[in-house]
Parts: structure tokens; sequence; C-alpha cells
């Protein structure tokens, strides 16, 4: 591992260079690492911005739609000015502004079987933030045959919900949590509204559990169903364990990483 660090990386990632649980060395895996973020969003797009700013050293952003101005009401990373650009591609221009030392790659397409099959295996880690179950079930599908950790984060009015799949360790997947997915029609931002600042925390939430798996950080074994409720201002966590009749898992079983 390469821990020559310029002068001008020095400064910039410092805070956490600090950090005697990262270090430089905890730095040198962010930035020899590669994160696909899947929806540039309400949580892709905060989670997009931390990964940047953090020094992750190349990220995917993958987003088919165009920037509508109901979408600046949580979709930070975004302006005015880029109303009906291609998310993915305005995104990659504002990451490369905030830190020109990572690199971005705008993939300006729809996240399906296909699509993730060709940019998933190039990739270290991914980040779900899509608002469909259908896209979230393909992900995480995508990361099983692949041996990918998966990051899904989803945020529902004032509510959020986060889990870590490593399904290469023998750890659920997404499937396993909701089985029935596949055939539940989950409304919409644009259909039953959101609290734009929920999406920014739980943005941010997903980007901390990016940094602990890519700086192997303490404690993240264990795979956990995290529930954040703004109203009430509560935090719970439940463990999940893998569904030994989970068919992806089946099919997969002794797939290669």
């Amino acid at each position: 591992m390469n821990l020559d660090f310029s002068d001008a990386e020095l400064e910039r990632y410092s805070r956490h260079i600090l950090l005697p649980q990262v270090g430089a060395t905890g730095q040198a895996r962010v930035r020899q690492a590669s994160v696909l973020i899947v929806g540039a969003g309400g949580l892709g797009a905060p989670l997009a911005q931390q990964l940047g700013a953090s020094g992750v050293g190349h990220i995917g952003l993958m987003d088919h739609d165009h920037l509508e101005l109901s979408n600046l009401q949580r979709q930070v990373l975004y302006t005015t000015q880029d109303i009906g650009r291609p998310k993915a591609e305005a995104g990659a221009e504002r990451l490369a502004a905030l830190n020109p030392l990572s690199r971005v790659t705008a993939y300006c397409t729809r996240a399906t079987a296909e699509t993730l099959d060709e940019l998933v295996p190039h990739y270290d880690l991914i980040c779900d933030g899509t608002d469909n179950f259908e896209t979230r079930l393909a992900v995480s599908d995508a990361c099983v045959k692949y041996g990918r950790t998966l990051v899904s984060g989803a945020v529902q009015g004032f509510s959020g919900q986060l889990a870590v799949f490593r399904p290469q360790t023998g750890g659920p997947c997404y499937r396993c949590l909701f089985p029935e997915a596949a055939q539940t029609e989950a409304p919409t931002c644009g259909q039953s509204g959101v609290l734009g600042a929920a999406t920014g925390v739980m943005g941010s939430l997903m980007a901390v559990e990016v940094m602990r798996e890519l700086m192997q950080l303490e404690g993240r074994n264990e795979t956990r169903l995290m529930i954040w409720d703004a109203l009430g201002a509560t935090m719970r966590s439940f463990a999940l364990a893998r569904d030994p009749s989970c068919p992806v898992h089946t099919h997969n079983e002794g797939t290669p990483a």
C-alpha cells in the first residue's frame, strides 16, 4: 500500500489522518478504493459529496434521470442551473470541482441486471440510494453474484433505514430482508413526500458506513438494520441473518468474487 501523500493531500485529509483509528493507512485505503453509487438523488447526492470530500479514489455515479426543480429541495449536489441536465453528468462535474484528487465516472443509464453486470465487478463497494424495490433487488443480486459489500439506504416521509450487506462473508442480502419486495410497490417521494433534511441525514450515515468499510474500522462484522425516525428523534437497530431459503444465495453459492 502506498502511504506517500502529497502536501496537498496531507492538508486536505489531515482531520482523517489525525484520528488514531484511521491514520495514514486508513486514508490510503480510501484513496485506493472504488465505490459505485446507484442513484444520484436524495440519498446519493449527499453521499457522493461526503465520499468525494473524503478522498475516495474512484467514484462511479449511476443515474438515468434528469434534474427537475422539485429535486432541489433535497438533492444538494446540484444547483438551479443544472435543471434539465442528466444527474450523473452534473453530479460528476460538481464532485470534480469539490475534490479534483478523486476520479469520478458518470453513468447516465438505468440500473438493470445487465448494466449492473457490466459495472459492479469493477468496483470495490456498492451503494444503493434508489427509490424502488425492483432496482434495489437488482443491485443486491449483483452484489451477491460478484461478492461485493452493499451499503443500502432508504427514506420515506420522516424516517429512514440503513443496512450494510456483506454476502461474500456469509451474511444476508437485501432479498433476505425483503423476500416479497418484488411484489411490493412502495410510494415514491413524488407520491408521499419526504423531508429534505432526512435524506441528508441518511445519505451522510451511508457515507459513514462506507468509510467504516474502506478504512477497515472495528465493529463491521454483524449485519444490522438501522431505523431512524425524525419525528420521534429515535434510532433503533436489529440484527439480521441470512435466509437459508433465499434463492439468490443458493443460485450463487460458490460464485467467485
